[in-house]
């Protein structure tokens, strides 16, 4: 699978285990030092003006971690507190020792808090002498389970207070913010949390970097460290992977002596009289995603408003009925329409009138190369699913089939309701991949793209500008050129058009406020989103957020 693939708690401390037995580390204190290293140099180089900081550490690994990083700023000037929510006299193994080596190079103020009375008073303490800028959250990490309580609890709810005095307190999570379990699939948690404004974890994510809203704002950053554990040490049973790794296929340049036959020819469909807008973002989505050549088939009276679109847009005049609509009568031109064409479209502004219909169910039976279904489509195949239930698995019988339906479609193209959908989104979009034999694309929020085969890839991108008219037109066209150029992966052409179309909004939301963006926006910094790339220099991957290298 291309994708960073997640993994489970249990397969973490399993790929952990292996690296030590592969010999890949000298010892499990060794990993350790790496990942305590990646998170002080995370914290100097993302708030360098963070000078003061203060270490609230578990008495479990996560807390060596946390050490490690204590011990490692204040050496590189910072000066740092450490509060060990327990006795030190308590630790164990790894975690005793970094402990004792951050004892021992009395660099930092270091507190034991042996309950919750004591500590507050180190809490009240360190508030007033140091007067923290940053906070390091390293008290429960990848193996928690379950809802915090005592000091952990009072810890949090300290944190909680000092950032509603002092807004511009920072609070880095070490693996994950304390309190969210590992492999939670849910976007909020079910008890109390750290509040967090960067995550730092380690080796790949778990379901809960990808799921879950563990920062205060989309823009903050989530990472992924490397710690020394190699890729094929990396195994899960979860088939679970980050959409944004598959920025990899755009990795391989194109040939000197390309041209436009060798990128395909994406057909759009769609469009009815006062909806020329959708079939237009959708053909531009095509077109600026690198298809070769992008044709817009939409009926006669929009014809016009389209092709004005672009100059490089082809386009198809369609026959209408007396309402604007695609008339039956396009039947008999099917065989044109699709001449020479490696990937269609359908859906975008196109209606369901009844003619509608039966001209896309005969599309449907006369065009066998891979098909994207948006919007009306998806609202004619509800229609048609409830009267025969295996129709869309007939659709994509010998041919890739990708469907794109925010939660209201896809309630009406299950058969379940919206809250069932939200509910278990990833089951959700597995569970009706596999029945029809089609890629889901679940939109939303944490959009999931979902295979036949179970595997499913975990977009991380986006924000609340993408809440507007003409964002899934446009992700469809996305979608449809990225697929004509990348035909032989298309689980992972979907999952790339999902990414940049949400980085495209991120990258325009970083500058401007959310509420004025409007889909054709995305297209003017969809350069700068196709030419990113998730790792930089500095070896973090960032899964949310964007790196400042």
């Amino acid at each position: 699978m291309v994708g960073m693939k997640a993994l489970s708690a249990a397969e973490m401390a399993q790929a952990d285990r292996a690296t030590l037995e592969r010999g890949f580390a000298r010892d499990f204190f060794a990993l350790m030092e790496t990942a305590g290293g990646r998170v002080a140099e995370f914290v100097r180089g993302e708030f360098p003006a963070a000078t003061r900081v203060l270490v609230l550490c578990g008495k479990g690994n996560n807390g060596g971690d946390g050490a490690v990083a204590a011990r490692l700023l204040a050496e590189s000037g910072c000066a740092v507190a450490v509060i060990l929510l327990g006795r030190a006299d308590e630790l164990k193994g790894d975690a005793a020792r970094a402990w004792s080596a951050l004892v021992a190079g009395r660099k930092c103020r270091v507190h034991e808090a042996a309950d919750e009375a004591a500590l507050n008073a180190v809490l009240a303490l360190e508030k007033s002498e140091l007067r923290p800028g940053l906070v390091l959250d390293a008290i429960v990490g990848t193996g928690f389970a379950g809802g915090l309580r005592g000091m952990a609890l009072a810890a949090v709810e300290w944190v909680r207070g000092a950032r509603s005095v002092d807004a511009k307190l920072k609070v880095v999570a070490v693996d994950l913010p304390s309190g969210w379990a590992a492999d939670s699939l849910n976007a909020v948690p079910s008890g109390a949390v750290m509040p967090t404004d960067a995550v730092v974890t380690f080796t790949a994510p778990k379901p809960a970097h990808l799921f879950g809203e563990l920062t205060r704002h989309w823009s903050d950053p989530i990472v992924v460290a490397d710690i020394g554990t190699p890729e094929e040490l990396r195994q899960s049973e979860l088939e679970l992977g980050w959409a944004g790794d598959t920025v990899r296929l755009l990795d391989k340049p194109r040939a000197r002596d390309a041209n436009k036959g060798k990128f395909g020819h994406v057909l759009v469909v769609g469009g009815a009289m006062g909806r020329s807008g959708a079939a237009a973002l959708a053909s531009l989505g095509a077109l600026r995603s690198g298809a070769g050549l992008v044709t817009a088939a939409v009926p006669k009276s929009v014809q016009p408003l389209v092709a004005a679109a672009a100059h490089e847009l082809m386009t198809m005049a369609l026959e209408e009925t007396e309402t604007g609509a695609i008339a039956a009568e396009n039947q008999a031109r099917l065989v044109e329409m699709l001449e020479r064409k490696t990937v269609v479209a359908v859906g975008p502004g196109m209606g369901t009138h009844p003619a509608t219909r039966w001209f896309f169910e005969e599309l449907l039976t006369a065009s066998r190369v891979p098909l994207v279904m948006d919007a009306d489509a998806l609202n004619l195949m509800a229609e048609m699913l409830a009267q025969d239930s295996g129709a869309l698995r007939k659709a994509a019988s010998g041919r890739r089939v990708i469907v794109t339906p925010h939660p209201g479609e896809m309630a009406r193209l299950s058969g379940k309701s919206v809250a069932e959908i939200q509910g278990d989104r990833l089951g959700a979009a597995r569970e009706f991949a596999a029945r029809h034999g089609v890629i889901t694309v679940l939109k939303g929020a944490r959009t999931i793209i979902a295979a036949a085969d179970g595997r499913a890839l975990v977009n991380t991108s986006g924000n609340p500008a993408l809440a507007k008219g003409g964002s899934g037109d446009l992700l469809a066209g996305m979608i449809a050129g990225l697929l004509a150029q990348f035909a032989e992966s298309p689980l992972e052409a979907t999952a790339l058009g999902v990414w940049l179309h949400g980085f495209a909004a991120d990258l325009l939301a970083a500058g401007r406020d959310e509420r004025t963006i409007v889909a054709s926006d995305l297209l003017t910094v969809f350069s700068g989103a196709f030419g990113y790339r998730p790792t930089g220099v500095s070896g973090y991957l960032w899964i949310e957020g964007r790196r400042r290298e």
